[in-house]
């Protein structure tokens, strides 16, 4: 027992109103989202009081085991809730209002009641998306790691300070993920794309194993899937979701990742010169001074995150036709920029 929601179901009017200090009532709720790892779903509200929205959004526990095994072991819904309450504010980037949060003791339960960012338009990593799209998420990948870059106060957070029995506990694994990304995709992934995840997986102790001194906070899944667009009916173009692999790291890991798993290498081969340079832009108005030899190595090793992130969440989470369409998209898209 949590003492708090873990389901939709399992929201009652007694419990909101005790967490929102106000008379509510639940209308009704639908699922939104098509998240592996957590569960999310939209409530209509009744309430007299004028600071209570008439929607809330609200992130659960994966219905899932293997999901849920996945998460306790990897502490990302621990890592999803103290980013909101402990690392949000001192960031530029625009994330989703919370009005309240639950942890249970042992990280694998908790509760999110956001702000409700709809309508907006969901980033969707299998259609890809447009040039203005890549340009948006561009921008608040320098709004995440500007503000955090050399900061100490964030820098210096125990919790988020890299666990290296974690880590070679992630390469261990990472051979058997891909024997089964390899049974799940050898006949739909071109084979020199399959190869080159071969050749990852046989050194997977070189990127997972790594001990560099870290430059800002890192998104860690930063990709189409994890952005809304023209959020509240366009008043918005964007805001950044799931925090729940963020760590300490390089920042071309997040635009390495995005840039290969979630443009498309069309438009990503097109525009690859103008985005880093937007970037570049950004996180020189944000005080952070880079040039294109700053980067340059980081970017590579970003592409290579992009391919180990496919192969191991395809072997570790629900598999759903969904996701199987996700992870040849991310591993097509980093295998290509690789």
């Amino acid at each position: 027992m949590t003492g708090f929601p873990v389901r939709p179901d399992d929201v009652t009017d007694r419990w909101l109103s005790q967490v929102l200090v106000s008379d509510i009532e639940v209308e009704r709720w639908e699922p939104i989202g098509s998240g592996q790892i957590g569960d999310s779903a939209r409530f209509h509200l009744r309430s007299l009081a004028s600071d209570i929205p008439d929607t809330l959004a609200m992130k659960f526990p994966a219905v899932d085991q293997a999901s849920r095994t996945t998460a306790g072991m990897m502490g990302l819904y621990s890592k999803e809730v103290r980013f909101y309450r402990e690392l949000a504010p001192l960031l530029s980037v625009r994330v989703p209002r919370v009005y309240h949060s639950e942890l249970s003791d042992d990280g694998v339960a908790f509760i999110l009641l956001f702000e409700d960012l709809c309508p907006a338009r969901g980033g969707d990593q299998v259609a890809e998306c447009s040039i203005a799209d890549a340009r948006a998420a561009i921008r608040q990948a320098a709004a995440i790691h500007a503000p955090s870059w050399d900061n100490d106060a964030i820098l210096g957070k125990d919790w988020l300070q890299p666990n290296p029995s974690l880590k070679a506990m992630i390469a261990g694994m990472f051979p058997q993920a891909f024997s089964v990304f390899h049974e799940r995709y050898a006949d739909r992934l071109e084979p020199e794309y399959m190869r080159l995840c071969e050749s990852l997986a046989t050194n997977a102790d070189l990127l997972f194993g790594g001990d560099e001194a870290p430059q800002c906070f890192i998104h860690g899944d930063f990709r189409l899937d994890n952005m809304l667009f023209d959020i509240k009916d366009g008043a918005e173009e964007i805001a950044i979701l799931d925090w729940q692999t963020i760590a300490l790291g390089k920042g071309m890991t997040d635009i390495g990742y995005f840039l290969g798993c979630g443009i498309g290498n069309d438009l990503r081969s097109a525009h690859e010169d103008e985005l880093l340079g937007l970037y570049l832009d950004e996180m020189a108005q944000g005080g952070v001074t880079l040039s294109r030899e700053d980067i340059w190595r980081d970017y590579r090793i970003g592409a290579l995150h992009g391919i180990a992130t496919a192969v191991f969440s395809s072997a570790y989470v629900e598999r759903t036709p969904r996701g199987d369409a996700n992870f040849l998209s991310m591993a097509r898209g980093a295998c290509a920029l690789a």
